[in-house]
């Protein structure tokens, strides 16, 4: 009897959980549905290696702000708040990157400003406000959703640099994030049959919005679909 009570306890805090996660990572997503955090996805994504390197920073820090906010939240006053959480992002920002220009000087020396200014990203403080600081979601949720915020982020943004980086360059390029080197470098066609507005911001507006028309056209069919076997179903019922 208990394993049974325990289970059915369990099942509604992972469905929670996944939820979550899903919910920053496709149904919320900080770019193609929210359009948060603009400058960096279009400044960083000209090639592969710096649009990687920023995804992966902006995971770290809207995991540990996340966590700290949701660790601090009890005694933090209403009136205070937004100021205390950008006191917060700063100090995980700076250490972040101090520590990429320790560790990752290369990365760190082409990201430049951009790693900065995560400080004043929408994502990071707008996750703080509306998910971490909120008592009914514990520290683990808030690092769900971070997690599933962060990788939403990342994977628009590494997706777009690919993009960006073979239509402007007709190659793409990755190098080791530590130690410079690169790890590898395929040309896919001539470069002089290369589209070199893509690598420009001008291109980054022109493929993220091929992207977004993508997505909204695939979450249109997918719900498309639901309906038509739920009026199926429901039809199929009625016979019945």
């Amino acid at each position: 009897m208990e394993n049974t009570k325990t289970t059915k306890q369990t099942k509604p805090k992972s469905g929670k959980k996944l939820k979550v996660f899903l919910n920053g990572l496709i149904h919320e997503n900080p770019i193609f549905v929210l359009f948060l955090g603009m400058c960096p996805v279009l400044a960083t994504t000209s090639s592969f290696s710096s649009a990687f390197g920023m995804g992966l920073a902006v995971i770290v820090v809207l995991v540990l702000t996340n966590l700290i906010i949701s660790l601090i939240r009890r005694w933090v006053p209403d009136e205070i708040r937004i100021p205390v959480f950008i006191i917060i992002i700063a100090a995980v920002v700076s250490i972040v990157e101090m520590l990429m220009y320790a560790y990752t000087f290369t990365l760190a020396e082409t990201l430049g400003v951009y790693l900065s200014i995560i400080v004043v990203n929408c994502i990071i403080l707008g996750r703080a406000e509306a998910f971490a600081s909120k008592v009914e979601n514990s520290p683990l949720d808030s690092i769900v959703d971070a997690l599933g915020n962060g990788l939403g982020f990342f994977l628009v943004v590494v997706i777009l640099s690919v993009f960006r980086e073979i239509i402007g360059t007709g190659g793409l390029a990755f190098a080791n994030p530590f130690s410079g080197a690169t790890l590898f470098d395929v040309q896919l066609f001539p470069q002089k049959y290369a589209i070199s507005l893509f690598t420009q911001n001008a291109g980054a507006f022109i493929m993220l919005g091929f992207l977004v028309a993508a997505f909204v056209a695939i979450q249109s069919a997918i719900k498309a679909n639901k309906e038509k076997k739920a009026k199926q179903a429901k039809e199929e019922g009625g016979k019945a």
